[in-house]
């Protein structure tokens, strides 16, 4: 007997003696606190596989494993090649399920840059009794029989994004110990190139179109409201990456000799980068906001039904003040952003010479969302930069270019572009995920009308035509693409009642 079909066989019984079985909250709650060693134990193993997107045979490793973890739960499992890293599938059919859900994560990870970790390795799993900035201490892992919910795991990807994978594998384990069933049949995708903006995701859904059809995806990915209650997202925002360089002299040049006289490229990037926001925080860019619809009372309800926990979130991240344009963050994150993410200009400390730089980048992106095209908004911010007074070239400025014209840039768009995407909150498959968690939970979640991040998601809805929304469920407070990224085991122990309740819906 297959172990597809086994596992069938065992989701037919539980399904026909449903009604007498109990809560499923309370019955997922009781398999966790008995199993929290082995849940954490393969967490820990799989966070152990390094996944940066680049380290192609570490990858695949990723791959292998996890498709071995869904052999192990009965699903039918493969790895679907791209031209780069490969996509994890796994399918479980229930028999009599009349709706499929396309549950979406990813098992790549953000570079890491281990000197400035806590840790030695940051693909070496540590267990600490709580935040490392208040004081908390390392635990020995393998020596640990509980876990208290306030302690934490650093690792990469820890909560970006794989502590949800394990989450849902863990809820499917939960509900077969328990005699539940899902009541949906479950189709799994796992990304290897999310954080790289998923280049071979299009051209992926064209080749495997049968496989991932569905009538929901629901993507597990992103932090919880900070308040830790259930959250269910609407949408995300999409992303543009560019660096945007301003050239000067074409070396370097003594700042004694020609200061005042050569014009300095980092001094104009800065007013470039200046003359695109107000002091409070406004995009100057014109038509920046074009398209942007006022607000409706469903869009307001949504909006101020999301608790404000902005004091909280200002002391965890040591900031005194949010922006005064966008004081609350559910209406910040309903609008394109124009971020500068990093910046380069010669030589900093111990090696800073005193020159006038050739050039100056600003590494920038633009969040995106689903009023915003990206194609659109990249153009907007040429012509910004062409109004004062730019000369914009393709590649570094010939002899030509540099006599001809006094201010030149460069404006080279970089990754993959990823547009935004929003279901609406009257959507019947919406609003059965929001009536699931409501009833497991025995509480309304908190549903946000716009996530802040990005997963590359608007290309599943434009090829296959069915709604998206995302089930977060790490803590706020984790750190991702960011040294010492952690996960609180509480979210992640949640988290697997979190998913049992939506298979269950």
């Amino acid at each position: 007997m297959s172990r597809l079909t086994l596992s069938a066989l065992i989701f037919v019984a539980a399904a026909l003696t449903a009604s007498a079985q109990p809560d499923t909250r309370s019955a997922v709650k009781t398999w966790v606190a008995v199993n929290q060693k082995a849940v954490v134990a393969e967490l820990v193993e799989l966070l152990s596989i390094p996944n940066v997107a680049a380290d192609v045979a570490n990858v695949r490793r990723n791959a292998e494993h996890l498709r071995g973890m869904l052999e192990k739960r009965g699903f039918d499992a493969e790895l679907l090649e791209t031209d780069g890293n490969p996509l994890v599938f796994g399918e479980l059919r229930v028999p009599g399920a009349t709706r499929t859900l396309l549950l979406y994560s990813h098992y790549d990870g953000q570079p890491v840059a281990p000197e400035r970790w806590s840790q030695d390795d940051p693909f070496t799993p540590v267990l600490r009794s709580g935040r490392i900035d208040q004081g908390g201490k390392e635990i020995d892992l393998a020596s640990a029989t509980r876990f208290e919910d306030d302690w934490r795991i650093y690792a990469r990807s820890a909560s970006d994004d794989k502590s949800p994978i394990v989450a849902v594998l863990a809820a499917v384990d939960a509900l077969k110990a328990s005699g539940l069933a899902p009541t949906s049949n479950i189709r799994i995708i796992l990304d290897g190139e999310e954080e790289a903006s998923s280049p071979n995701l299009v051209p992926a859904i064209r080749k495997y179109t049968d496989r991932l059809r569905a009538d929901l995806m629901i993507i597990f990915d992103g932090p919880i409201h900070s308040t830790g209650r259930p959250t269910v997202a609407l949408g995300a925002r999409g992303i543009a990456a560019f660096d945007l360089t301003v050239f000067g002299p074409r070396a370097g040049v003594h700042s004694g000799n020609y200061g005042n006289f050569i014009p300095n490229p980092a001094q104009r990037l800065a007013e470039l980068l200046a003359s695109m926001k107000d002091p409070d925080g406004r995009i100057l860019v014109a038509g920046f906001n074009d398209g942007i619809a006022t607000f409706t009372a469903d869009d307001r309800m949504i909006l101020d039904g999301v608790p404000d926990d902005s004091a909280r979130m200002l002391q965890t991240f040591g900031v005194a003040a949010p922006s005064a344009a966008f004081p609350r963050l559910q209406e910040a994150v309903q609008f394109p952003t124009l971020n500068v993410r990093g910046l380069v200009s010669a030589h900093v400390g111990p090696g800073a010479r005193t020159i006038i730089p050739d050039r100056a980048t600003a590494a920038m992106d633009i969040r995106l969302v689903a009023e915003t095209p990206g194609e659109a908004m990249l153009e907007k911010v040429r012509a910004h930069i062409r109004q004062q007074g730019y000369y914009l070239v393709d590649d570094d400025p010939t002899d030509e270019i540099r006599a001809k014209h006094p201010k030149i840039a460069q404006m080279a768009v970089r990754e993959t572009l990823t547009n935004a995407f929003r279901t609406p909150p009257s959507d019947p498959q919406a609003r059965a995920v929001i009536t699931a968690l409501e009833r497991s939970f025995e509480a309304p979640p908190v549903v946000i009308r716009t996530l802040g991040g990005t997963v590359p998601i608007a290309q599943f809805i434009e090829a296959l035509g069915f709604p998206a929304l995302l089930v977060p469920t790490v803590n706020f407070d984790n750190n991702q693409h960011e040294e010492d990224e952690n996960l609180r085991l509480g979210h992640f122990f949640q988290a697997i009642e979190i998913a049992a309740a939506v298979l269950r819906m």
